[in-house]
């Protein structure tokens, strides 16, 4: 049977993150220290370690079949891969920044200017959108002292924390592009390993609902149950149990927890008590 070959980066944030989420599909991985190559057992699936900047060009080429990168990543490098799935770790912005005693945040500002980057492609494309002509300089690390040394006016850079910005004395004044991880495959995977994808892409979506939810439980009095049943953003209906206490029941359902916090008060004013949030390991629809 044929293997689908999965692209991640060697080394760095992304590469734990991306195994974490394997792991958590129900992938057992097994790799040796320094293995570039390394083949599951319990799923038809072999790991590829790659360099982040290389993923996307062995992709189109379908050297691998899928890979695993940043969004932004994908945007510079201008391949022909497809996106399949948002992961939604690995956050961050592309953004213009300048030294902070500059006052100006538009990006007129950079009218003439010089702007270091390691996102040339990026950079030149929303300048063209903007109308600016800005003289950009690719380097390739240490974007941020550019500025310090004389190389250029300001930066274009990834920014997560901001913390690297501020250490150099810079502040970001536009955000080009927001990014986050994503799944993506060659335009030339077969149609057997699209179908190993798919087994995949099911446990990923699985796992990725179970991350953003969260099982909620609460006693109810009889006479309260549907008030409070219509203020729960539920999946279909919620569980209803009754308890050893006359007239009280125990609902239960499934909540986004960004919903949780809006909700957690209508609901204790319709009369929930006793409310519990638990964890979801997966939750397959």
């Amino acid at each position: 049977m044929s293997k689908l070959k999965i692209a991640i980066q060697k080394s760095g944030r992304l590469n734990e993150e991306s195994l974490k989420l394997l792991k958590n599909c129900g992938i057992s991985i097994n790799n040796g220290k320094d293995q570039l190559k390394v083949t599951v057992k319990n799923f038809p699936l072999e790991i590829l370690y790659l360099r982040n900047s290389d993923i996307p060009q062995y992709i189109e080429d379908g050297v691998a079949d899928i890979g695993i990168v940043g969004e932004n990543l994908l945007i510079e490098k201008q391949k022909k891969v497809q996106i399949v799935e948002q992961l939604g770790f690995s956050k961050c912005k592309v953004c213009l920044a300048v030294p902070k005693e500059v006052a100006d945040n538009s990006v007129s500002y950079f009218e003439g200017k010089k702007i270091a980057t390691s996102y040339p492609n990026t950079l030149r494309n929303y300048l063209k959108k903007q109308g600016v002509n800005s003289e950009v300089h690719t380097i390739s690390g240490s974007v941020e002292i550019a500025p310090n040394i004389g190389l250029a006016d300001g930066i274009c850079d990834i920014v997560s924390s901001g913390s690297t910005l501020f250490k150099n004395g810079l502040r970001e004044t536009q955000v080009i592009l927001k990014s986050e991880a994503v799944l993506v495959k060659s335009p030339k995977i077969s149609a057997e390993k699209e179908a190993i994808l798919d087994k995949l892409l099911f446990r990923i979506q699985a796992v990725l609902r179970a991350k953003n939810s969260k099982y909620i439980l609460m006693n109810v009095p009889e006479e309260n149950i549907e008030s409070v049943a219509q203020i729960l953003p539920v999946l279909k209906s919620p569980t209803i149990l009754p308890l050893a206490k006359p007239g009280w029941f125990s609902l239960h359902s499934v909540i986004d927890e960004n919903k949780f916090w809006e909700v957690i008060d209508q609901l204790k004013d319709a009369g929930a008590e006793d409310i519990l949030i638990i964890p979801i390991d997966k939750m397959v629809l």
